[in-house]
């Protein structure tokens, strides 16, 4: 199928990309119109297009994260990464209509063949098929059999229901305001948004006065039910006075875009005493404190399109709010402007200024972005019959001679995938990048066409049924990785999963007798910290030691939100089991040995101090807190033993005390064994053996410790590993 891309160097393309995955929780479907937003999709655009100096000066925290990663990384990497990312592909549109060509599980309110208008940034694209969760989709209302628009009937085309998503944010502009029938409303800017706006507050009884500097706005909006319709600048606040006999607007809605803080000051003037301010617009918050504070304006800021907006249990996983508690969410609000059209006390058809061919959406973005003419709705139209191919190459062959390499299929596109998985596979010879999936089309394209893959697809079933392709790599949300792990190696294929391998103890098993199943082909999990050439140099310190060991691994794991995916027990399984599975890996490398026994304290939600303990004797302490400050390092491991003192700070350095004298190691640069782990997992599918540094073995092992660690600490209890069945499908794959 084909969808309008930009990258962040401003450059707008109608490219191929293949067709969304259908996902569990929403719908596909065929769009039929869009709207190119005025406001946002120029403001993106020409942001984009700024020069990378002025950027810079207006991002100073963005610098600082480059300058940081140039400090851990090196300049050479950083660039490449800078560069990569200004040439990643970014979805255009949040507004479209469309009809249902599937429904997935969960999202069983809609039927196949229904109209429905469709929003969100990154959903409702400008794409001829696109998956919208079900809370951003509103069924439109239909005509009544055998009559249309020119019969007067309650339905809505789906050109008019495009602009729905738009309808909704002014609508919840209202909302904000919480006007009442017979109060004066001024709408300081008369873009898509205001005119929306002036036409909303209209419908709900209001007396509207509508400001703009375009004179032609201006009349547009007297035409759509203002009672009073001026230019903004003198003339207006003497306009207000007169129409409210001196009282001042009951409410003020901003739907002005400008760096000017002139919308937000005019506000405070033609406000009444205890009036509402609500700001929808991009405009500077700056408030002059004497007109607000003398008449104690209430200001309010309105959050796109309603409640549920910005909340990925609402918007991705489907939780609905209770009417009862939140009346209007972002699908009621769609709902209701909706209606509004189907009643006609809205229409938008006066505000659409030109109509493109979705083929020739390049010119429309042109025509916003250069001014060359006034325009203010744009219209995509899309054609009946999308091309519908699961996989685009995006090379024309292979790049390199074929034999002797490992044909690579990479699941997922996330910012770890493309900033270390990639450029790991990218370094060894021995790898064919052969193809990526996603489940949206436009993700898996520009990884794609950035690292050289020869095809893009959203369906795994595309590269596990691919001959070319000999191993999977799995980087995808941690709760796909034991399906897919396991869909990889009853496809015949060696499987890389960046970690960790699987949230449950039963996906473990399941695992196993897959791998077992498939004649135990290579089965790595991204245990990386093991090839690092700090924990390799420990070894060689301790090579031979018979006395045992005390490690102490201490990790300052930095705050995540709440709401980031990764604390979701389904989606993400927390942070014990997402990131600690390395540092109990890395313990059990040290020591040579699985642990045994694990106990565990939790510390916090997303923390915990555990004690693991290995037949020899050994024992390693692992404290994972997030409480820590962000500029003491991340990670800092001590190991004590066999006449050796040595101390890793954060894989940049590595110092010790030993029998044959003492030493440092400074490598340059940060180096936690990524490409060394990737490189390892290639050569071992070629040489048809585990890498005997991180075996399958070890794998299975480590993540039962961690699946155990967690338990422990959720129970405060210290629980056996050694006589586990699991640990004894490791033993038995160790030999």
């Amino acid at each position: 199928m084909k969808q309008v891309v930009q990258n962040l160097r401003g450059e707008v393309r109608v490219t191929d990309v293949p067709p969304p995955a259908l996902r569990p929780g929403g719908v596909l479907v065929r769009t039929v119109c869009s709207v190119v937003s005025p406001g946002t999709e120029r403001s993106n655009v020409a942001q984009s297009r700024r020069s990378l100096l002025v950027r810079a000066r207006e991002r100073p925290d963005l610098v600082r994260q480059v300058l940081d990663r140039v400090r851990r990384e090196g300049l050479a990497a950083t660039f490449r990464s800078v560069n990569d990312r200004l040439d990643a592909l970014i979805a255009m549109g949040y507004s479209s209509a469309g009809i249902v060509e599937a429904v997935g599980e969960g999202a069983e309110g809609f039927r196949v063949g229904d109209r429905v208008a469709c929003g969100g940034g990154g959903f409702a694209s400008h794409a001829e098929l696109v998956w919208v969760p079900k809370l951003l989709c509103a069924r439109v209302p239909e005509y009544a059999p055998g009559v249309g628009p020119a019969d007067g009937d309650r339905g809505v085309g789906l050109p008019d229901a495009a602009f729905t998503t738009l309808g909704a944010i002014a609508l919840q502009g209202v909302r904000q305001a919480e006007v009442r029938l017979g109060e004066t409303v001024v709408v300081l800017g008369l873009g898509l948004l205001g005119l929306l706006t002036v036409q909303l507050a209209r419908s709900a009884g209001c007396h509207v006065i509508a400001a703009d500097l375009d004179p032609d706005r201006v009349r547009l909006a007297t035409g759509l039910g203002a009672d009073v319709a001026v230019l903004a600048g003198a003339d207006l606040a003497p306009a207000v006075s007169q129409f409210t006999a001196g009282r001042g607007a009951d409410a003020v809605i901003i739907t002005a875009a400008t760096e000017s803080q002139e919308p937000v000051r005019q506000a405070g003037v033609l406000s009444r005493d205890r009036g509402r301010v609500v700001i929808v617009g991009a405009v500077p918050a700056d408030i002059p404190r004497t007109p607000y504070y003398e008449k104690e304006i209430e200001v309010r800021f309105s959050r796109s399109y309603g409640p549920g907006r910005y909340d990925v249990a609402y918007e991705e996983q489907g939780h609905d709010y209770p009417i009862g508690y939140v009346r209007w969410t972002e699908q009621r609000n769609m709902e209701a402007f909706l209606d509004l059209l189907a009643q006609g006390r809205v229409s938008v058809v006066p505000l659409v200024t030109h109509r493109f061919a979705f083929a020739d959406a390049v010119q429309a973005y042109e025509l916003l972005t250069r001014g060359s003419e006034p325009s203010l709705a744009i219209l995509l139209e899309y054609p009946d019959a999308p091309d519908r191919r699961t996989r685009i190459a995006t090379l024309g062959g292979p790049s390199a001679p074929t034999s002797g390499r490992v044909g690579i299929g990479l699941v997922g596109a996330g910012e770890f995938a493309r900033a270390v998985l990639v450029p790991a596979l990218r370094a060894v010879p021995e790898a064919r990048l052969r193809g990526v999936a996603t489940a949206t089309g436009i993700s898996a394209t520009s990884l794609a066409s950035q690292a050289g893959f020869e095809f893009a697809t959203t369906e795994l079933g595309e590269l596990l049924k691919d001959p070319a392709i000999d191993a999977i790599v799995i980087a995808t949300r941690h709760g796909l990785h034991a399906s897919q792990a396991i869909a990889a190696l009853r496809a015949g294929k060696h499987v890389f999963v960046e970690k960790p391998l699987c949230l449950t103890e039963a996906d473990l098993l399941e695992i196993v007798r897959a791998w077992e199943g498939a004649g135990q082909p290579r089965l790595m999990v991204g245990f990386n910290r093991r090839l690092s050439p700090h924990t390799l140099r420990v070894h060689e310190l301790l090579a031979g030691r018979r006395q045992p060991l005390a490690i102490h691994y201490r990790v300052n794991a930095g705050y995540i939100p709440p709401q980031h995916w990764v604390h979701d027990p389904v989606e993400g399984g927390g942070r014990i089991l997402g990131e600690g599975c390395h540092f109990v890996d890395l313990a059990s490398a040290l020591v040579g040995a699985p642990a045994v026994r694990v106990s565990a304290e939790a510390v916090s939600p997303d923390g915990a101090v555990a004690l693991l303990s290995y037949p020899d004797g050994s024992v390693a302490t692992v404290a994972y807190v997030s409480g820590g400050h962000p500029k003491v390092e991340k990670e800092r491991i001590e190991v004590i033993g066999a006449g050796v003192v040595a101390t890793i700070n954060d894989f940049v350095t590595t110092a010790w005390h030993a029998p044959g004298g003492e030493g440092r190691l400074v490598p340059g640069g940060q180096d936690k064994g990524h490409r060394a782990g990737i490189a390892a997992f290639v050569r071992s599918v070629l040489a048809g053996t585990d890498d005997p540094r991180l075996t399958t073995a070890d794998c299975i092992q480590s993540t039962l410790a961690t699946l155990r660690l967690r338990d422990a600490a959720a129970g405060g209890v210290g629980l056996a590993i050694e006589r586990h069945p699991l640990a004894e499908r490791g033993r038995q794959a160790e030999s």
